[in-house]
């Protein structure tokens, strides 16, 4: 390679299609990377912008419609580490995949199909990879790691909107955040970021899956906040695979909720101080609800953290259940082993989202690169969490710090009631904290669906969530 090529820097990589919509209408799709660069100053004197990282995105934008009055939604996944793929193809996007689901998978290669009820109809969209996900990936010469964290993902994702805003002419569009799993933690994150670096107010956020508290999804030793949080969705699992008979799921999820509020975290508090007679009272409620013997959990000591629970509950059947999903059930060689060694509901997901993804960037929207698409990644690790050095993570103080200051602002909760990943008790757990007055509390509206983490999967909760989310950018009710 010459000097020349080696010291020419980056620029914008980006591919423009156009599409009709099942209803006829006409969209643009803009997919690739979009160099990100900061400020460089040597002595108090401004040395230029030095580019610091390509980002991969795609945006899909309605022809012909006011950029006064259409939305924009920014809309990114978790992990950390996990690229876009699950929200652009599951539900947001223009094209979704089609992969069956629990007890019905369908064999490769898959497929993929319209959308007919795509966020497009009401918003236009913009998809992002964060650093080192999809094809997103630090500049040549430049490196990842000052991004692999909370407040460097923050900045960047935040910067990559500012661009995409004004580069197209958007400061004056409604504009919304969609986040699943950690991206609501940097959903959270990004709308007080937005206002105070930007002042860029937004009118809503959509939290998928959401974990704004760590303490309330962590089973550390000392935190029996976890364990408590985590019954409802036991119950719910144990429902879902036939261990509560024939009682209607909301009849369980009600009776482990009021056993969840108030003697759970007593007998856990009360320790070796329960009674025998309280010890063992709470020790059959406690397998009633959760569906494990009550041998079992005598003998974990009334806590049951999570990995455990997925691995045994179908013990005697040699299965395990899903954490992302407890609907989707698998096998593991050694069916007396403590940790499961894969989760069955990863598992089943990642083939068709890879496959549908990698088909559609080049076939479809015309993006060729040969590096691979980073669907979920480990190079994000170990990410940085240094700012809550000496405290658990939490952000339902930026999220509460956002609504205070712009009090339009919007929060919409989707929970799925098998969701062992993010439970949706310990979501309305971390927003019966949030640090906002009782009026800004009815900005917040929570949806639920007999469902998991990727709660779209279940074709059902998908209509319904669609829906849901299309009522919340409309501002009205589903």
């Amino acid at each position: 390679m010459s000097e020349e090529a080696q010291t020419t820097p980056p620029a914008d990589n980006l591919v423009t299609t156009r599409h009709t919509l099942p209803t006829g209408q006409g969209y643009t799709a803009t997919t690739g990377t979009m160099v990100v660069r900061e400020e460089v100053f040597t002595d108090g004197a401004f040395g230029g912008h030095r580019p610091k990282a390509e980002v991969f995105l795609t945006s899909y934008t309605l022809d012909d419609a006011d950029p006064l009055t259409r939305p924009v939604t920014f809309a990114f996944n978790g992990g950390p580490g996990s690229s876009s793929v699950w929200l652009h193809l599951g539900i947001l996007g223009p094209r979704r995949v089609v992969m069956g689901d629990a007890g019905g998978l369908l064999p490769p290669p898959y497929a993929l199909a319209d959308n007919d009820e795509t966020l497009l109809k009401v918003s236009d969209l913009v998809v992002i990879d964060p650093m080192s996900t999809g094809y997103s990936r630090a500049a040549e010469g430049e490196k990842a790691e000052p991004y692999h964290g909370f407040s460097g993902d923050l900045e960047s994702v935040g910067e990559v909107i500012r661009l995409w805003t004004t580069r197209n002419a958007r400061w004056m569009s409604p504009k919304f955040l969609a986040g699943e799993s950690y991206g609501t933690v940097r959903a959270a994150g990004l709308a007080d970021h937005l206002q105070s670096r930007y002042g860029m107010y937004l009118n809503g956020v959509m939290l998928i899956s959401s974990v704004l508290d760590y303490a309330t999804v962590e089973f550390n030793e000392g935190n029996d906040l976890a364990y408590a949080l985590y019954l409802p969705t036991y119950a719910a699992i144990a429902h879902y695979h036939g261990l509560h008979g024939d009682r209607p799921l909301a009849d369980v999820l009600r009776e482990a909720e009021e056993y969840a509020a108030r003697d759970y975290p007593w007998a856990l508090a009360r320790g070796n101080r329960l009674t025998p007679a309280e010890r063992a009272t709470a020790v059959s409620r406690v397998a009633a609800l959760s569906g494990l013997s009550e041998g079992y959990v005598d003998r974990v000591d009334l806590r049951i953290e999570h990995i455990r629970f997925f691995t045994e509950l179908l013990r005697e059947r040699r299965l395990t259940v899903g954490r992302l999903d407890g609907r989707f059930t698998g096998w593991d060689p050694d069916s007396g082993r403590e940790h499961f060694t894969a989760d069955p509901s990863m598992n089943a997901i990642t083939g068709p989202y890879s496959a549908a993804l990698n088909h559609y960037l080049r076939t479809e929207l015309g993006y060729a690169n040969d590096l691979p698409y980073e669907i979920l990644t480990s190079r994000v690790h170990p990410w940085s969490y240094k700012e809550f050095e000496g405290a658990h993570v939490i952000v339902t103080d930026r999220l509460g710090a956002a609504m205070r200051t712009n009090p339009h602002l919007r929060v919409h909760v989707a929970c799925g009631y098998h969701d062992g990943a993010t439970p949706y008790y310990a979501a309305e757990h971390a927003f019966a904290h949030l640090p906002v007055p009782a009026e800004l509390a009815a900005n917040v509206e929570f949806k639920y669906y007999e469902a998991g983490h990727m709660m779209y999967v279940h074709e059902p909760s998908r209509l319904s969530q669609s829906a849901d989310l299309a009522a919340f950018v409309l501002g009205q009710q589903a």
